[in-house]
């Protein structure tokens, strides 16, 4: 019932129950797997830290200040402002896209939260285009008509491109308008190491604005979640993070350069044309004409949302850089990024890397994995963290205290019993199918006491009602965060399962 990771060249029985059971293994650090388990396992984060925690913990470069711009938006993901200075931030995992209204009152945070679309298949990538908010979903690319000036959708929600391979490993869609006014899009890999069979997985993706003129601009591409092009020269610079299951310090995540037609190694080469151990074997034509990164970023950093600095008054230091967020490793013994980076292209054409926001990752406690960044009209820079669900803004000035500006987090209301609304003999068989499937897909290998291997750390599943609906677990089970594997199951089975889950592990 399970659809496995395609890496069956690795022939090492360990790595499936990584695949099969959402684990912690005590292995080489080729299988490590360490990272917020939270997020890993339930798709969901952690409380917005205290005031204080951020004070203590977050640092941004001298002349700069950074307060908590909005919070209390789980799984915040890509970001786009409007030009009346409103932030639009897609949140895939709730099926919905929210704008956080300009701080006019002076206190350092959003004035309102509202919901814009709702009820859209993972939507992540945004942008506005001649009067129309595009949002890229799993599958497909709609738009809808809005006004910047009220900030809000008009009319319906119209898909101009379906079919684009969705799901699997790397759901999420980049989208973004390019300087010739064409549409692209990026599609990651469905696997972490594979021969796609669908060539559109892997690449970007280029349409024009009503979805016509479809057309692979470049391939090789294994998650290229962030893309921007660099003022001046109109490059277009894409990050793209290297696969797993090769050690702590091998292959490096990159940022490429990205050209019509080219082709960036994945899954035949790694870095700077370093044969694949799986693939590469019979591919030393493609691996000697691919493209090599410009730039490379340490290994399982992941680095995702990207923009450049573009504002006229922007600090000397940062005038022609870009911000790229790293969201963090999960396949290395001692977890890296978790920050927020600068890159300086240097006169000889080399790009130094420099820290920018830090401090979301010490000794191995995480409080936040930042996702993208970007530049608002008042030149500040804002940064989305979707494991504590807020928005930070970086601007410079003096130091202060978040304390200052951040009010106490309110507590979360009560919510009811996720299965109380279910008749309690529809609740029963959807349970006993739930608990098939359970058995089925092997998940008890990894949160059954007493079941499990040798090796396997138990993560049991516990106050599962307390944070899910039905609607919102079974969502989670189609697309989980890696390593756990997706499942192979229907919208109905997915279900099923989830009502199992929230009845028996309350």
């Amino acid at each position: 019932m399970r659809r496995p990771l395609r890496t069956a060249a690795l022939g090492i029985g360990l790595l499936g129950l990584v695949l099969v059971g959402c684990c912690r293994f005590l292995l080489p650090d080729r299988y490590a797997v360490n990272a917020p388990l939270r997020q890993i396992l339930f798709g969901r984060g952690i409380d917005p830290p205290s005031p204080a925690r951020l004070d203590e913990r977050l640092r941004v470069p001298d002349g700069f200040h950074f307060t908590r711009y909005a919070e209390g938006l789980p799984n915040a993901r890509l970001l786009r402002f409007t030009p009346a200075g409103d932030l639009l931030v897609s949140q895939p995992r709730a099926g919905r896209v929210v704008l956080l209204a300009p701080d006019r009152d002076g206190d350092g945070r959003s004035d309102e939260t509202r919901v814009v679309l709702e009820g859209l298949n993972r939507p992540h990538g945004l942008d506005l285009h001649d009067g129309w908010l595009y949002v890229a979903e799993t599958d497909a690319i709609g738009r809808v008509r809005f006004d910047a000036g009220t900030g809000r959708a008009q009319g319906a929600f119209e898909r101009v491109v379906t079919g684009i391979p969705g799901g699997e490993n790397h759901f999420t869609r980049t989208l973004r308008f390019g300087p010739d006014g064409a549409m692209y899009v990026s599609v990651g890999s469905s696997c972490n190491v594979c021969i796609e069979k669908d060539a559109r997985r892997a690449a970007m993706l280029r349409f024009q604005p009503d979805g016509s003129g479809a057309e692979i601009y470049a391939t090789g591409l294994r998650n290229a979640v962030g893309f921007d092009w660099q003022p001046g020269t109109g490059k277009l610079y894409a990050t793209d993070n290297g696969r797993d299951l090769l050690g702590d310090d091998f292959p490096p995540c990159e940022l490429n350069e990205i050209r019509p037609g080219a082709f960036y190694g994945w899954p035949f080469a790694n870095g700077n044309r370093v044969p694949d151990p799986d693939f590469g074997a019979g591919h030393e034509a493609q691996i000697a004409a691919s493209a090599p990164p410009v730039h490379e970023f340490r290994a399982h950093n992941a680095p995702l949302g990207m923009t450049f600095v573009r504002a006229a008054g922007a600090p000397p230091g940062l005038q022609g850089a870009a911000l790229v967020a790293l969201h963090g490793s999960w396949n290395r013994t001692r977890k890296d990024g978790y920050r927020v980076v600068s890159l300086h292209w240097r006169d000889d054409g080399t790009i130094e890397e420099r820290d920018f926001m830090t401090g979301f990752e010490r000794d191995g406690d995480v409080i936040g994995r930042p996702v993208d960044v970007a530049q608002g009209p008042d030149g500040a820079f804002y940064v989305s963290d979707d494991y504590s669900g807020s928005i930070y803004r970086v601007a410079p000035g003096e130091a202060r205290s978040v304390a200052q500006n951040d009010a106490a987090t309110p507590p979360r209301s009560a919510q009811p019993f996720p299965l109380a609304a279910l008749p309690v003999k529809e609740a029963k068989g959807r349970s006993e199918h739930g608990e098939t499937l359970f058995e089925e897909t092997g998940c008890w290998r990894c949160h059954v006491v007493g079941r499990t291997q040798d090796g396997v750390v138990v993560v049991p599943l516990a106050h599962l009602s307390q944070r899910y609906s039905i609607d919102e677990l079974a969502a989670y089970l189609a697309a989980p965060t890696p390593p756990m594997p997706v499942f192979a199951l229907s919208n109905e089975e997915r279900y099923d399962l989830a009502v199992y889950l929230l009845g028996s592990r309350p």
